[in-house]
């Protein structure tokens, strides 16, 4: 399946593709504070369709993920980074997409903190 997704002011706004039956729900202390619903997807199946001049970044711990997220609302929709294979990855901030039915989900609790 095919969706749109974006920040809430719409300044980051992307494509994806996948199958979206289930959400994780890490407990990092950066998934913690903002709230997020994430589904990886190799990053060819991300476009983003707002310039890249409108999105922020924001990297901590080992900076190895780019933490995407608009400067003007504050939304994370979605971040950057590589797998333990070495593939480019998106992950996709499921909240970001209205047309996801959130309550359908199936979510799986990460323990981001222990990383």
């Amino acid at each position: 399946m095919k969706y749109e997704g974006s920040c809430h002011c719409g300044n980051v706004a992307f494509k994806v593709e996948g199958e979206f039956d289930t959400g994780l729900d890490c407990n990092c202390s950066m998934c913690r504070r903002r709230g997020a619903l994430l589904a990886f997807v190799p990053r060819e199946k991300f476009v983003l369709t707002t310039p890249q001049e409108n999105v922020s970044t924001y990297m901590f711990n080992r900076h190895v993920i780019e933490h995407h997220f608009c400067a003007k609302c504050g939304i994370a929709p979605y971040g950057e980074g590589t797998d333990p294979k070495g593939n480019r990855m998106a992950a996709v901030n499921l909240r970001c997409i209205p047309a996801i039915d959130l309550e359908a989900l199936t979510i799986t609790k990460v323990d981001g903190r222990s990383f």
